[in-house]
């Protein structure tokens, strides 16, 4: 879950003078001093305005046997093949050198590859970045014997957390007592994520509410991840059911309405802490502790040091949902697709966000099934509703797809794909 242009510290309201001294890391240093203060830095680092010009992707997969894909990954095998850019999860001491597209290559718990791009303001460009790129892993990956899966969970294996950080594990064992979900989407599943710009600040409450609108029709349209662990679970997308079913704290949908600023603000001061880091030991923090109790210093807050602005930058990567600022809008709430159509649902997003007025098509389209996120992943394109609209927004967005810049013929197969996966539930 690798941040595409992450944000840089911002000043905290109040706080800094303005100094051209003053550097990122004084600032990640300073302590939180109230919650006002934290929920001023927030809306700075995390809602970014200006004209919505740049896209990243992050593209998520499953790793493989290529003979037998029910074979468990060994990371001894996945370190040699990647070579040097394996990531410091994995390999400490390695180098982590990018890809030669030019994007980062992480990994999750379970040895899911995450290749993220950087941020493009042409189409195009980013397609070039991201294909490079992914061929590349492919290329590294295919001589050891393994393969990116095609699908947004795991069909043969049941969840098994490879990478050892201290993140991970405090996170597995904080997760664990509320069921499988958990671990299932730590270590079996693979989304597709998107990266759009924040917008005009006066655009942003249309925007911020589009793109949750369409979060339904476009999990149900590109539902991916219904067979796992050779059971078929009767689940449209059983990846995003296992997001849902985590922790509803950090992964329930953010507010819609006229200050998404202040509302997530708000809203990530009052989430309790998942992990907390320490120099040595567990990483697990107090049950129930919020990042607004640990600056007022309640309850077990009391004994622990005062948090600091990278506390809070920390915490701020600990929520998962469905659309999460990070300076720009990171959407996650799409399954991983096949390597070969992947660009599908970038290309419809990117076209339904261009102009503002289609913004307002896209609110118009999806009302009647907005907030309907179980229904997705449960019945995806068999509901009839979400089947409608998903049909009229292939519509909206395809008319739309001639304002990206994509060559003809590439515009002529992605509308195609789309129209008749909408029409014919998944089909292709």
């Amino acid at each position: 879950m690798t941040a595409v242009h992450g944000p840089p510290h911002a000043e905290p309201a109040g706080q800094v003078v303005r100094d051209s001294t003053v550097t990122a890391t004084d600032v990640a240093a300073r302590v939180v001093a109230d919650r006002a203060e934290g929920e001023a830095y927030v809306a700075s680092v995390c809602f970014k305005h200006g004209p919505p010009r740049l896209t990243g992707v992050e593209l998520e997969y499953l790793v493989h046997d290529a003979t037998d894909p029910r074979r468990p990954v060994d990371p001894a095998r996945l370190c040699s093949a990647l070579g040097p850019h394996t990531p410091r999860t994995l390999r400490p001491d390695s180098p982590s050198v990018p890809l030669p597209g030019g994007s980062a290559l992480t990994l999750e718990p379970g040895c899911q590859v995450e290749i993220s791009t950087a941020p493009h303001g042409s189409l195009r460009d980013l397609v070039t970045a991201a294909q490079t790129d992914l061929a590349y892993v492919t290329d590294l990956l295919a001589p050891a014997g393994l393969r990116l899966g095609p699908h947004a969970i795991d069909p043969f294996r049941p969840p098994v957390r490879t990478l050892t950080t201290e993140r991970y594990a405090a996170m597995e064992r904080r997760f664990s007592p509320l069921g499988p979900a958990g671990v299932t989407m730590m270590c079996s599943t693979a989304a597709l994520q998107v990266c759009v710009d924040v917008g005009e600040q006066a655009q942003l409450p249309a925007r911020w509410a589009a793109i949750h609108a369409l979060g339904p029709v476009l999990v149900a349209a590109f539902a991916n991840s219904r067979t796992h662990a050779g059971r078929d679970t009767g689940l449209a997308s059983a990846r995003w059911r296992s997001v849902m079913d985590t922790e509803p704290a950090r992964t329930t949908a953010a507010e819609v309405g006229a200050d998404p600023a202040a509302a997530w603000s708000a809203r990530v001061l009052d989430t309790p802490l998942m992990v907390l880091r320490r120099p040595e030991g567990t990483w697990d923090a107090p049950a129930g502790l919020t990042f607004a109790d640990w600056i007022g210093r309640r309850g077990p807050a009391a004994g622990l040091p005062p948090p600091t602005y990278d506390d809070l930058d920390y915490h701020l990567t600990t929520l998962f949902t469905p659309v999460r600022p990070h300076g720009y809008l990171e959407i996650r709430y799409l399954d991983a697709q096949p390597p070969g159509r992947w660009l599908h649902p970038v290309a419809l997003l990117t076209a339904l966000l261009r102009r503002p007025s289609t913004v307002d098509r896209v609110l118009d389209v999806c009302e009647p099934v907005a907030g309907r996120w179980s229904d997705a992943a449960r019945f995806g394109l068999a509901d009839r509703a979400l089947a409608d609209a998903a049909r009229r927004i292939a519509d909206l967005g395809c008319a739309e797809l001639t304002t990206v810049d994509l060559p003809a013929d590439t515009i002529a197969d992605i509308a195609y794909a789309v129209q008749r996966r909408v029409r014919y539930r998944g089909g292709e």
